[in-house]
């Protein structure tokens, strides 16, 4: 598929992903005004919270407050944003499913046996029966849900990798009915080259489902990433305004996650419409950068 295609794309702002590693805990007011920052510039899909042991990620321990706040303060009549709430077990499954506005549940399902053990301290089979009850608790709810097969382009802990292990998950995952699926790159060491084989490889296995690209990278990086994934067919990318954050647990402070601004402008290059303008993004863009200043410093 060429760059020229005028394919629609999904952006899903990632503030919680941008958030959840910084030393400085961010005040409950200020979490909860920068996400209608995001709703003002046009953000749809916001992957806003997670719902984990505060003792293992401090700065989710208010998600339940953020969401109350952000919906207080939302003005009656308009269509509230899909809302994607990150669990990593059954207990957060019960929180996110209790929640003000959760709308999609987010699973990081990771196929690293070292990466699952250290992210959510669980085995293959424990992740699998926790994805199937994930399912079940979402229809009976009403709620969407989302699954991120964390490490789904190699991982540096020299486990066995490949492609085939990708498609393996992405079909258990079909099968047990998830339609709305993400490949992270969860150390952010993915070439552009890497990213677009391994999506053109597996996309097929799992048609009629919704195959996004989680991807973290330097900023050099990130177009030539993003245009990879695009030209391969992908159609949704997780990322966070100026960068900020990546998962706290991969070890790379210098690896974030891809810039929504520079997403939208390389999209933008390529003739693509990203759902989004630049010139929308500035006060969002701003606060985004006030809080990175302030609190991503112990």
């Amino acid at each position: 598929m060429s760059a020229g295609s005028v394919d629609p794309v999904k952006i899903v702002e990632c503030p919680r992903d941008a958030w959840q590693g910084l030393p400085q805990i961010i005040p409950t007011q200020v979490k909860a005004s920068y996400l209608r920052a995001l709703v003002e510039a046009g953000f749809r899909h916001i992957d806003a919270v997670s719902f984990v042991s505060p003792q293992h990620v401090r700065q989710m321990a208010d998600s339940e407050a953020v969401l109350e706040a952000f919906f207080a303060s939302q003005p009656s009549g308009t269509e509230a944003p899909e809302m994607i709430g990150i669990v990593v077990n059954e207990k957060g499954m019960e929180r996110a499913l209790a929640a003000p506005g959760v709308t999609t549940l987010g699973y990081p399902y990771s196929i690293s046996a070292y990466f699952r053990r250290a992210n959510a301290n669980m085995s293959r089979a424990e992740s699998r029966t926790l994805v199937e009850k994930l399912k079940k608790a979402t229809k009976e709810a009403g709620r969407g849900l989302v699954v991120y097969v964390s490490m789904a382009f190699g991982n540096p802990y020299e486990e066995p990798w490949g492609p085939e292990i990708v498609e393996d998950t992405l079909i258990w995952l079909k099968d047990v009915g998830v339609r709305t699926i993400s490949l992270a790159d969860t150390v952010g060491t993915a070439t552009p080259e890497a990213v677009g084989k391994l999506y053109s490889a597996v996309k097929d296995c799992v048609a009629g489902i919704e195959l996004g690209v989680h991807l973290h990278s330097r900023q050099e990086g990130i177009a030539a990433k993003v245009m990879a994934a695009y030209n391969a067919g992908c159609r949704r990318f997780d990322s966070a305004l100026t960068g900020l954050g990546g998962c706290p647990f991969a070890g790379d402070e210098l690896v974030g996650n891809i810039a929504t601004e520079t997403v939208v402008r390389t999209l933008r290059a390529h003739g693509i419409d990203s759902g989004l303008e630049l010139s929308a993004l500035a006060p969002a863009l701003a606060q985004a950068a006030e809080i990175g200043d302030r609190y991503a410093h112990a």
